[in-house]
Order: C-alpha cells, then structure tokens, then sequence
C-alpha cells in the first residue's frame, strides 16, 4: 500500500497524505468466457497430488466446471470411485502481472475435508526466480488461512504489520533454519478466513495488493465487505490492518514479477498426504490416496464458487495537505463518494469495518516441493 502521513511543520498542524488510486484493468466476468482467459493444466500434478487433472472438454462434460446464475463453478468429480487420481481442474491465467490489487470474491470455497489441498495463488516462470504468492491455502481439514511467498534468496519479512500470525520469516525456498520450501508463511486469526467457516459465514472477498513495497492480504467476511470495493474503487488505505503484510528485508521488484493467476484442487499429496497420519483424518482411512479414492461422495463441497475476480492498476495518487485533526477516513470517504456517483445516482453510506476475534493457529510449516516454470505445485505450511 502507497501512504504515508508527515508532519509538514514543526508545530505539527498539518499532515500530507499520499495514496494509491485503482482503475480496474481485468473483469473476468461470471459467464462461458471466463474461461477462455485460463488454461487447463493436464500435466502430471508436481506436488505429487492423488489428481486427474482434466481439459477444458471433460471438465464441462463431467460437470467439473461451468457458469450459472452469475458465478463460475470449479469442482472435482464426486460421483465415482477412482485408482488413478480423483478428476479435478487447475486453470492458469493467460495473462501475468506485475504490480496490482487482485480482488476475488467468493460464495463458496472447498471445505474442510479430509484429502484435499485447495489453492488460489499467483505463480511466475523459471520458479522460484520470478516469486509465488499463495492467497489462499489449506488441507484436510484447517479452519484458518495460510499465506505464503516463495522466493529466490534475499527476502525475509518483518513480523509485525498484519493480524495474522507468523510461521516462518525467510522465504527463500532453501533458506536455513527451516523446513525445505516453506517460504515465509503468515497465519490467519480468523476462522471463517478459510474452508467450512468461510463458507458458514456465507463467503467473502480476498484482497491483494502487491506493489513495489510490500504485498499486503486482506480479508474480509461477506457480512463486512468494504463499500469501496463492492462500488468499484477500492482504497486500500481504508480497509485498516492486512491479514498479512509481506515487507521486510526484501526487494519485492527482484523477486516477483509477471505472475499468472491460478486456480486449482489437488488430493493428498506433499502436503495433505504427508500430513495424513498425525491428522484426525486418519481415522477414516489407512492411506490418503485411499480415502480420496473410496469416498466420492465426500468431495461434494470441494469447489470454488466464483461472484467476481477482478483486476486493479495503481493508476494515480491522492496528494493532499489536510489539517492534523481532520478524520483521514472521512476525507477518503468524501474522495470514493465523488469517484461512485461520477458513475451512478447511489446512496452513500460510511464504509464501515468489522475484526474476527483472534484465534491462534496450530503449529508452523514443515517440509514442501515446487518444480519447472509454470507447472510447479503451490507450497504447504502446517499438518492438519
């Protein structure tokens, strides 16, 4: 996030105040063309994944993804027994990015199930050269979110700016003192942040903002999304404290660039196959791989229903001298209003913020894989 408040005279009277101003570049749009803007990785999965992953013609066929009533469904099949990998999809963008607000907003997102390891992620080429940010992840049977960048060496964080709580600081995929490819991992403190308490609280929106000094997420439950961004132009600076904030001793601009957008759902695997045995979902069956084969019925809420992705560039900043005691979100709040009705006759109200109440997470990362380019899978933090 671009701000900054300084004193502009020693008496301390007045403040300058700077931040970034968001055009949307990308609407992905909720029809048949969404994915037209992805493609379907068919490859072998890198993470090791009990998974088929499927075209773009089996997919719709098999009723694995499709569009209905302004949402875009992504699903795996769970109406059959399986013995080489249960059928799912994992879609790239066609586009990258460097820079941006990235802004989902979901209905739904897999659940809480034994097996699995969803993930909404941004990936760059000649990995881990280029950067991976990992949005949202998770396996079996985890209540809160982890965040996770991947990187070349030289780039660890600080571990204070964000709500969450830290796992590991270093996030060079061979850094020292930790698990192999843990990256730097930060937890989220809320339980609806992540599978079937987000999907209770009846979804959400993640918020990304990557710029040149730090990517920063946020989260926010459906019942307290900002008024900015359901009106299309989001500030950041209002949305208060991140999830996670990702700055420290890091050149993001060396580390991360032209990344694509990914989508995907994988089984058992480097992660959840590893963490099967000391997981409760143990229980269930002797193996991962044979739990995910044996119980197809069990995946029906492993999907991701889509309201909106959209895209947003830093297209100008907001410089202002304002009196120190002036209410800052009352002079950006004026700044949205004149931006919403400059496109529509609408009622303005106050944004107004909601916390989750904090909630300490399990225990920190262990070991994790990633492999060639863009074919490489998503990291994995602590065992559930």
């Amino acid at each position: 996030m671009h701000f900054a408040a300084t004193l502009l005279s020693g008496l301390g009277l007045f403040a300058h105040l700077s931040t970034a101003i968001y055009t949307l570049q990308d609407d992905y749009g909720t029809n048949g063309s969404f994915f037209d803007e992805f493609n379907f990785f068919t490859g072998q999965d890198p993470t090791n994944g009990y998974v088929d992953y499927v075209n773009r013609s089996t997919a719709t066929n098999n009723g694995l993804v499709s569009t209905s009533g302004g949402s875009v469904y992504i699903g795996v099949d769970h109406s059959h027994t399986t013995t080489s990998g249960r059928q799912s999809v994992r879609l790239g963008s066609n586009k990258t990015y460097t820079h941006g607000l990235v802004i989902l907003d979901l209905e739904h997102m897999p659940g809480s199930v034994c097996g699995t390891w969803p993930a909404f992620w941004m990936l760059g080429s000649n990995w881990p050269n280029n950067g991976e940010i990992d949005i949202i992840e998770g396996v079996n049977t985890q209540s809160t979110n982890q965040m996770t960048l991947h990187t070349s060496d030289g780039c660890s964080i600080n571990s204070f700016g964000y709500s969450g709580s830290l796992n590991t600081d270093n996030c060079y995929v061979e850094a020292d003192g930790q698990s192999a490819n843990s990256g730097c991992a930060i937890q989220s403190s809320s339980t609806q942040s992540y599978g079937d308490g987000f999907n209770q609280a009846g979804g959400g929106v993640y918020a990304t903002e990557w710029t040149s000094d730090a990517i920063n997420v946020w989260f926010f439950p459906n019942s307290s999304v900002p008024y900015d961004i359901t009106h299309g132009v989001p500030n950041p600076l209002l949305w208060g404290l991140p999830a996670a904030r990702f700055s420290g001793d890091c050149d993001i601009d060396s580390h991360f660039n032209e990344l694509q957008i990914v989508f995907d759902i994988t089984f058992c695997g480097d992660w959840a196959g590893d963490a099967w045995s000391s997981s409760t979902c143990a229980s269930k069956a002797s193996t991962c791989n044979d739990y995910v084969s044996n119980n197809p019925s069990d995946f029906k809420q492993t999907y991701w229903e889509i309201n909106s992705l959209k895209v947003y560039q830093e297209s100008s900043l907001l410089d202002v001298d304002v009196d120190a005691n002036l209410d800052v979100d009352d002079l950006l709040h004026s700044h949205i209003k004149a931006h919403v009705r400059a496109d529509a006759n609408e009622p303005v109200e106050k944004p107004k913020m909601q916390r989750s109440p904090y909630i300490r997470p399990g225990p920190r990362p262990t070991r994790k894989h990633r492999r060639d380019a863009f074919k490489h899978g998503h990291g994995h933090g602590h065992d559930q």
